[in-house]
């Protein structure tokens, strides 16, 4: 009998457990409300913050090389920011930080602009006109479309939470007019699918909040348009038939100098005053989710979280904290295109318990993520105390938890669809040549092809599906020519496209083998899935066709093709869609095929949903199609200390089918209500949790 896949794993085991690296240099003290940026060419800058233990407020600049993991304080030059904390920094052009608000050592709020130079260690303070808006401090930036978006904050002479949203024209450095949209502080913002996102944060009453907003920038002009230049020295009345809350009044002072005897750009320092007037809300539709309970979903309460977006999702890192459970620590993902949660790893796969990190910083692309922070020292009664320096670095690689990166994401389909001319079918993501090739694959008239390959059929002789079986038992070896009656019909191909696309056959049609001579391959798996690799040969997709990938059977079966050929990117696409849309239908099959691929992390993802979902999965085609070993490891997977929890007792903990949504907000559209479905079901369970998986729009 062949091995299963959980002993096959063990030899060339592919898990992934980061591992933590120490910093050398000039180690900074661990700031607080400082920004820390990954600015590309592996390099992060921290600027501002103040020290927790002295509350000198700074700034410095100071950059960490990633690849030596040296820290360095750079000498900087130009029109030198003064000192300053709760700012934003956000990468420009590629060579620039925009560095926007924040307050100084004084507790005046700033709302000033300087860019950095990353190449020249130049600042400069560009001529900023229109209404100058209020200070403010701990609030969220974001860059699209060449403008600034600030969102929320801690403002006013009481300090209260900001509700505004408003940007800065990075063409003509003038600043737009402010909307009301939702009151945060500490948040995280991001812009994905022309839509600005905000999460996280503290609300008006110092409550933490795991709500999450958008609001539409693509069907409103007032976010399209360049602002209208206005005086900054007058206070922002009606303009332009909007009738909007006046900003606190601002005046051009004195600059204030600050501990470090650098002169703040203090033109735009908020002279704390009243604020009079309704202010209108943002245009465009707004709506909001808040989630209320299920497995994955993180407790905002509850740790020390950071909040990055990639791939058209929101990484949740739920770190160690003092108060914090080791179970409690998670990476949880939330798919931004159908709003559910997902556990990417625990707690102890990723993060050690005697470390705590104060920041994360991803790379533009969403690839990998690094957190800094710093071992907990026992003080003499052997409690544990937060380290004094941002000394260690842990690494991530988030294309290891099934992330295709932001690029390749929005190639997927995930952000928008990119239409070439030569493309007729509305819905495709494929790109213009995928496409044009899409047309002449396995086209047996007109198509110039001139190679031929077969596959088994995808019936087995004795009636059960060839998926029942595991299909990698062998090493990857060359696919071999087989005239039986097991052989599938032919595909038509191009052999250019599969020495282009596919280095293990361009080795083997170069060696002048048999199938040199004959133009033909048989390659020893299911007819479905050989299909399938074929056709993302010719078009660099996986994603579900009416014909292709249409079954995650066939991406399970593409998974373990990519295991034997070698082939990263292909492995990368299956992971992800294969962790995205992981159901009960599917999911003792995935568990079995990851084992095959040597993927500890689905392989592992898979056997938790099975065991969550055990009392449907096991009533599956794909559960009955494993062998009696595969069946026997899978049980195995469960603790010792495990339990069947079921009906009612398995209801209350959010296991039966995910979340509890509730949405609520503004849109044009007006009010509706819809539900969704977090798990899949099968037969009569079809309705059985859709009570309790609602969500409500308006």
């Amino acid at each position: 009998m062949p091995a299963s896949p959980s002993k096959r794993l063990r030899p060339g085991m592919s898990s992934y457990k980061p591992s933590i690296a120490k910093t050398c240099g000039q180690r900074p003290a661990c700031l607080v409300n400082a920004s820390v940026t990954y600015c590309g060419n592996d390099t992060i800058f921290a600027f501002g913050g103040f020290d927790q233990y002295t509350d000198e407020v700074y700034n410095h600049v100071l950059k960490l090389d990633l690849r030596s993991l040296q820290w360095s304080l750079v000498d900087n030059y130009g029109d030198i920011p003064g000192v300053r904390m709760g700012h934003t920094a956000c990468l420009w052009h590629d060579s620039k930080l925009l560095v926007y608000g924040g307050e100084n050592e004084h507790r005046e709020l700033l709302s000033d602009v300087i860019i950095y130079d990353l190449k020249t260690s130049h600042w400069t303070q560009p001529e900023i006109r229109g209404p100058i808006p209020k200070g403010r401090a701990r609030h969220a930036t974001a860059v699209y479309d060449d403008k600034l978006y600030v969102v929320g904050g801690v403002t006013g002479t009481d300090t209260y939470t900001c509700d505004e949203i408003l940007y800065l024209d990075l063409k003509t450095w003038t600043w737009s007019r402010s909307w009301s949209f939702v009151a945060r502080y500490d948040h995280s913002a991001w812009v994905w699918g022309g839509r600005i996102w905000v999460f996280g944060g503290l609300g008006p009453d110092m409550e933490r909040t795991g709500d999450l907003w958008w609001l539409d920038l693509k069907s409103s002009p007032a976010f399209k348009s360049a602002p209208s230049t206005v005086s900054a020295d007058l206070p922002q009345t009606e303009r332009g038939g909007h009738h909007g809350r006046l900003n606190a009044h601002l005046t051009h002072r004195e600059a204030a100098t600050g501990s470090t005897g650098y002169a703040a750009n203090s033109s735009s320092v908020q002279v704390r005053g009243s604020l009079v007037g309704p202010k209108s809300m943002a245009p465009g539709s707004m709506a909001t989710v808040r989630f209320m309970s299920g497995p994955d979903i993180p407790a905002p309460a509850a740790g020390t979280h950071f909040h990055a977006y990639s791939s058209g999702a929101l990484l949740d890192f739920t770190t160690p904290a003092g108060m914090l459970r080791p179970w409690e620590c998670n990476l949880t993902a939330l798919d931004l295109k159908s709003l559910q949660w997902q556990k990417l790893a625990s707690g102890s796969e990723v993060f050690d318990p005697s470390y705590r990190w104060h920041y994360c910083a991803v790379n533009e692309d969403g690839t990998k993520a690094w957190l800094l922070g710093c071992a907990v020292e026992a003080n003499e009664e052997g409690i544990g105390g937060i380290g004094e320096y941002l000394s260690d670095v842990l690494p991530l690689d988030l294309r290891r938890f099934g992330l295709l990166g932001n690029e390749a994401a929005a190639r997927s389909g995930s952000d928008q669809v990119d239409m070439p001319a030569s493309d007729t079918h509305a819905t495709s993501n494929l790109t213009s040549l995928g496409v044009d090739l899409s047309a002449m694959f396995d086209q047996k008239k007109d198509s110039g092809w001139d190679f031929v390959v077969t596959a088994s059929r995808d019936e087995a002789d004795d009636g059960t599906s060839a998926a029942s079986s595991p299909t990698v038992e062998r090493a990857p070896t060359m696919p071999f020519m087989d005239e039986n009656a097991g052989t599938s019909p032919p595909i038509h191909v191009h052999r250019l496209i599969l020495q282009a696309r596919w280095p293990h056959f361009k080795r083997l049609y170069n060696s002048e083998m048999a199938e040199f001579q004959t133009k033909k391959l048989h390659v020893p798996e299911p007819y479905s899935v050989v299909r399938a690799f074929l056709y993302y040969l010719y078009t660099d997709s996986i994603g579900q066709h009416a014909e292709y990938c249409k079954d995650l059977d066939d991406v399970a079966g593409l998974l373990v093709m990519a295991q034997m050929y070698d082939m990263q990117r292909l492995r990368l696409l299956c992971l992800n869609r294969l962790s995205r849309e992981l159901d009960v239908e599917h999911a003792a099959v995935i568990w079995e095929r990851a084992g095959s691929a040597q993927d500890e992390w689905l392989q592992k993802r898979a056997a938790n949903y099975c065991l969550t979902y055990w009392g449907r999965v096991v009533r599956t085609e794909g559960f009955r199609q494993l062998s009696r070993r595969s069946m026997m490891e899978l049980c195995e997977a469960i603790d010792l200390e495990g339990r069947v929890v079921g009906g009612e007792e398995l209801e209350m903990i959010g296991g039966l089918g995910g979340s509890k949504l509730s949405m609520g907000g503004v849109s044009h559209e007006g009010a509706r209500r819809r539900t969704i479905s977090q798990s899949g079901t099968t037969g009569d369970d079809e309705n059985e949790g859709q009570e309790d998986e609602g969500m409500e729009l308006s």
